[in-house]
């Protein structure tokens, strides 16, 4: 019986809902959902201002995990890298050899090599770190290149000139020695090579010798420059994951297992924090230092910011240049006597980098001498450095430290000493002889990793600025328009939230009283209904109770008058009638 009246109430009071609903009431529906969506907007806009979901993504993407974009991208970076290389042609020989010329240069090429970096056999560390075996193999690139491997060249006999600087500083027998074995040989120091066997090796019977005697200096049986250069055999480079510091992503934490460079002392033994060039560090500030690495350059070299930002196929960069004097050796700039070896200073612009390539008296400059001492370009002819065609530069954006375009350029030198007294070698004596300069190259991103950038880098961070601005402003108008609603669009009882009011019967000035005691009255009146309800189904119960105790008495009443005799019967009835006529004349009166 509950359940139904429950059931009743239910019905009755959504068909009054129904009867007072009216279109005041619709309208207000529609004017709380706006104030709840613009509430709503702002919400969402203040969250994306406070955690900056771009912010955090971002850094998700420039930290390296295994599988990866960014880990990708390092592990084997999906760009062309191009090795240039020129060499210098030695056009008046005989004349330089018999004394009577200053030594005479052509440069011939570039001779272009593609460079595919990669990263080998990478492990995750628990420090944070990823250890790998750095390769750079090289590939002929005939249609970019001025020139063949096969061109014949007159170059210097690196390995004789070499010898004879090492064996200069011996003993007057071992010089001797020496010197007879190059007679013997029938060594020059001016040959005639193919631009192939002096870049990546020629067969030579003093090398093969000392590879045969002293196997512990000379780990090689043909000698080549670019061979050594890029001999990255054995290495092992550590860099950060960025797990710790998403600025450190990609940077070198040790080389060869040590946080520094053992041929230098402090502080030019610097590697930590310096960058390969596959990635520099993220988040880059104006005042940041940056660092570069290169085996092949035997030292970190120390990077400044020469430009404003700049926009390169669709992304900001600042361009980057080596410290001026970074090539010093401690006559302009005292904090590099460091790179002086054993006490002993090459001229300006020279960095002596003998202890990384076996003890051959090599030294590194800028191409054609930039910026080196200007007595180094008396004694060789063909020599014409200009900033614009030999200098190194480096365009990074800032946000990712990705590399935008690079090019790096370096010359390898030999720093002669005293040869006066070894045979075949006088002329040589106290020179620097250029033997070739290099240009490594990344010329642009190729378009599908450009695309990537350029969504990550530029679209998202102006859609989620957009978003911010689109919410924030929809919001405020949202609820602007939900109030104005409310208060200033007139109805019948003056707006819409009094027009409702009144249409209920309550008066706007005390809507809030009246609603309380409007509910009240509710309350009370469903009380009462409900009581009524119970009184009504208590009577029903009752009354068939009675009428079922009526139906006995009669029956008895009956059974009781048929034993009665008719004389008893007659009596009895007219006793009923005079207690019956005796009860209505007590009512009446």
């Amino acid at each position: 019986m509950r359940v139904y009246w429950v059931s009743i109430t239910c019905v009755e009071a959504f068909a009054k809902f129904l009867q007072t609903w009216t279109w005041v009431t619709s309208v207000l529906l529609g004017v709380f959902f706006t104030l709840f969506i613009g509430l709503l907007a702002i919400t969402i806009g203040t969250l994306i201002h406070v955690f900056d979901p771009y912010d955090l993504i971002f850094r998700m993407k420039v930290t390296f995990s295994e599988g990866g974009e960014t880990y990708e991208m390092w592990r084997k970076p999906p760009v062309d890298v191009y090795l240039k290389v020129y060499l210098f042609n030695v056009t008046n020989r005989e004349a330089f050899l018999q004394g009577k010329e200053h030594l005479k240069v052509q440069e011939v090429g570039p001779y272009v090599y593609k460079e595919s970096m990669e990263h080998l056999n990478p492990s995750f560390n628990p420090n944070g770190t990823i250890t790998a075996t750095p390769i750079h193999p090289l590939t002929w690139v005939p249609h970019l290149s001025n020139g063949t491997e096969e061109d014949i060249l007159i170059l210097p006999n690196i390995a004789l000139l070499s010898f004879a600087n090492v064996m200069s500083q011996a003993s007057y027998f071992s010089k001797m020695a020496v010197n007879l074995l190059i007679k013997q040989t029938q060594s020059f120091p001016l040959v005639e090579q193919t631009a192939r066997e002096f870049m990546f090796g020629y067969e030579s019977t003093l090398v093969t010798l000392g590879n045969k005697f002293m196997p512990s200096w000379i780990v090689f049986d043909k000698l080549g420059l670019i061979d050594r250069m890029y001999d990255f055999k054995g290495d092992i480079s550590t860099i950060y994951d960025g797990t710790t510091d998403v600025k450190k992503a990609g940077l070198i934490d040790t080389y060869n297992r040590l946080d520094h460079l053992p041929q230098w002392e402090h502080p030019c033994d610097k590697v930590q924090n310096a960058s390969d060039g596959t990635k520099f560090p993220s988040l880059i500030k104006p005042d940041d230092s940056l660092y570069f690495f290169r085996k092949s350059m035997c030292r970190t070299m120390p990077m400044v910011r020469t430009s404003g930002k700049q926009m390169l196929n669709g992304l900001s960069g600042y361009e980057y240049q080596f410290k001026n004097g970074s090539m010093d050796n401690g006559h302009s700039y005292p904090e590099n006597k460091c790179f002086c070896r054993n006490g002993k200073c090459l001229p300006s612009g020279l960095l002596d980098v003998t202890s990384c390539y076996y003890g051959f008296p090599i030294a590194l400059s800028y191409p054609h001498f930039l910026d080196c001492d200007p007595k180094l370009r008396e004694v060789v002819e063909g020599l014409h450095p200009s900033p614009k065609k030999h200098g190194t530069s480096f365009i990074i954006n800032p946000e990712s430290g990705t590399p935008l375009k690079v090019t790096v350029r370096m010359q390898i030198n030999m720093a002669l000493g005293d040869l006066s007294a070894m045979a075949h070698t006088p002329q040589f004596s106290n020179m620097v002889l250029p033997l070739l300069w290099t240009e490594i190259a990344m010329a642009d991103l190729p378009t599908s990793l450009l695309a990537r950038f350029i969504l990550y880098l530029r679209i998202a961070p102006v859609a989620q600025t957009v978003l911010l601005y689109f919410l924030m402003l929809s919001g405020v108008a949202f609820i602007g328009l939900s109030m104005s609603a409310m208060i200033f669009i007139p109805g019948k009882g003056g707006n819409l939230m009094n027009n409702q009011m009144t249409e209920d019967g309550l008066n706007p000035s005390t809507w809030a009283e009246d609603r309380k005691k409007q509910r009240k009255k509710k309350a009370v009146q469903v009380a009462r209904n409900r009581v009524e309800e119970q009184d009504r189904t208590q009577v029903e119960n009752n009354n068939i109770n009675i009428k079922s105790e009526e139906s006995g008495e009669e029956e008895m009443e009956t059974y009781y008058c048929s034993l009665l005799s008719p004389t008893d019967r007659q009596a009895d009835l007219d006793a009923d009638l005079l207690d019956r006529l005796k009860t209505l004349s007590d009512t009446e009166t």
